[in-house]
């Protein structure tokens, strides 16, 4: 109903009046609006769901409301590397997580192996768990492994090939005699690349790592990738994980780059899960990677004791950069103790060593001969480091009794800026000995924030050197100190021993 005005300029309708007569109706009837609002509902509702099931049947109509889930995200497409790819299932692979791919992967490297002429060729590893024995790579060749692709080994050590021992090392570096082959390995090759969309290579290693505590294996454990003896390798962009030993370890290769590469095995439980130990290698490049694992994040290394001295191949002109490692049982970077062909031209810069037992840490013994010289670390943070600078030459663990015991490694020009820190327990503690005596160190710019107050947490002996600037804490007098401009303060204090806490 609508009010009309009395006058004579028609009938026009006044929104007052029909606000009030509305408002009015909705108070007079809320009852039965409200009843007319719950039938309207159910009957949508009801659509809604007859709808659905019609759409869901063969052939059904498809109603105008019907529900959809997510549409799957997009799987990243692979590129191509090569001027030839194949993909695993080319070869009858099955990434069920039940079939073993061994045969799938050795055809697919046969096939590549005939594209060495024509640039090589690229092994697509698709999403997917790709159960396989270990297996060898050629030359010319790309892995690449998917995003969700993950290979697995498979732990049954019956299918584990065994190989002649390293040549540096004499045995097998847990037990004599011959050690088990990688998982994914290679020797005398050029030009191999693995790489991905961060798909991972898997070792599941905890098979291996419980027998190895009961000790019931015979033979050394097997890396998860070993390079042997090649070069011009890539790794990057992939994941390693859980692997029976060492996780990369290539051994006597050339111009190696592992880039952006994520390694991880179970911090504590996992012996021996280094993650890259560069073995007598030159020329290589290790940067923006993520490793956490159960042993030393990185190792540098080259041979051990007389086997070593007599190969003579030394680790050189190595890069480590934008790392972040933690390792609750040893080290984030080290070099040795395997260094018996020498050590040289090392930087290690800009690196975060987080929740570890030591940072950075130089290990040798009597035995070893060799050297360690030339290595630079700058821009190294600690964070939860129970000793943050380690450097010891009484690793007496050797490859049988028949190392030199006249055979010294020398130690020379080692330098340390940029160091900072908190929560150490003790920043520093560099112990050489009267016959491997620790020439030409250094320190600068160096700030660590200490958790346990002692009289000595600034360890040293037999050690030659300088300080300069500003460092805390305060270093042990054994050094020469130098103000920032390069003017000698303070000539060293001539001591050989400070308070050694030998819990680190």
């Amino acid at each position: 109903m609508v009010e009309t005005s009395g006058g004579g300029g028609g009938g026009r309708l006044h929104p007052h009046g029909q606000r009030r007569s509305v408002a009015a109706f909705l108070a007079a009837n809320k009852t039965l609006l409200a009843a007319a609002w719950v039938v309207g509902f159910t009957l949508v509702f009801l659509w809604q769901s007859t709808s659905m099931s019609a759409g869901g049947g063969g052939g059904g109509r498809v109603g105008f409301l019907r529900l959809r889930s997510a549409p799957a995200p997009a799987t990243r497409p692979v590129p191509l590397l090569r001027p030839k790819a194949y993909n695993l299932t080319d070869f009858g692979g099955v990434g069920d997580g039940r079939a073993v791919n061994t045969e799938a992967f050795e055809r697919a490297v046969k096939a590549i192996a005939a594209l060495a002429g024509r640039g090589g060729g690229q092994l697509n590893v698709p999403p997917g768990r790709w159960i396989t024995a270990p297996f060898n790579l050629t030359s010319h060749m790309t892995l690449f492994l998917a995003e969700g692709s993950e290979i697995l080994g498979i732990p049954d050590e019956r299918y584990w090939p065994l190989m002649p021992a390293l040549p540096s090392y004499g045995y097998g570096r847990e037990r004599k005699g011959p050690r088990f082959g990688s998982l994914i390995h290679g020797q005398n090759l050029k030009d191999v690349v693995i790489t991905g969309h961060n798909g991972s290579i898997n070792g599941q290693g905890e098979v291996w790592w419980l027998k190895h505590r009961r000790r019931i294996l015979n033979n050394t454990r097997p890396p998860l990738l070993q390079l042997m003896w090649s070069k011009d390798i890539v790794v990057a962009n992939v994941t390693l994980k859980n692997s029976p030993f060492w996780h990369f370890h290539p051994y006597d290769c050339s111009n190696v780059t592992v880039s952006n590469v994520t390694i991880l095995a179970p911090i504590s439980g996992a012996p021996n899960t280094d993650g890259i130990d560069p073995d007598s290698c030159q020329d290589v490049l290790i940067e923006n990677c993520y490793i956490s694992v159960g042993d030393d994040a990185i190792a540098v290394k080259s041979g051990w004791d007389q086997y070593g001295i007599a190969y003579g191949r030394p680790s050189c002109n190595i890069v480590i950069r934008n790392v972040m490692a933690r390792s609750l049982v040893s080290a984030g970077i080290s070099i040795g103790s395997e260094m018996s062909g020498g050590v040289a031209n090392v930087t290690v810069e800009n690196v975060r060593i987080w929740e570890s037992r030591r940072g950075l840490r130089i290990k040798t013994a009597i035995g070893r001969g060799g050297y360690i010289r030339n290595i630079s670390y700058r821009n190294i943070t600690f964070d939860n480091v129970r000793a943050g600078i380690v450097i010891k030459v009484d690793y007496n663990e050797h490859a049988d009794d028949g190392y030199d015991r006249d055979a010294f490694p020398d130690i020379t020009n080692i330098s340390f800026r940029e160091i900072h820190g908190r929560g150490v327990r003790v920043p520093v503690r560099a112990h050489g000995s009267s016959t491997i005596p620790i020439k030409d160190i250094s320190f600068q710019d160096m700030s660590i924030g200490i958790s346990y107050k002692k009289k000595h947490i600034f360890q040293c002996s037999f050690i030659e050197g300088r300080v300069i600037g500003s460092v805390f804490p305060k270093p042990c007098e054994n050094l020469d100190f130098y103000d920032e401009q390069g003017q000698l303060v303070k000539h060293a204090a001539m001591l050989n021993s400070t308070e050694v806490d030998y819990d680190i």
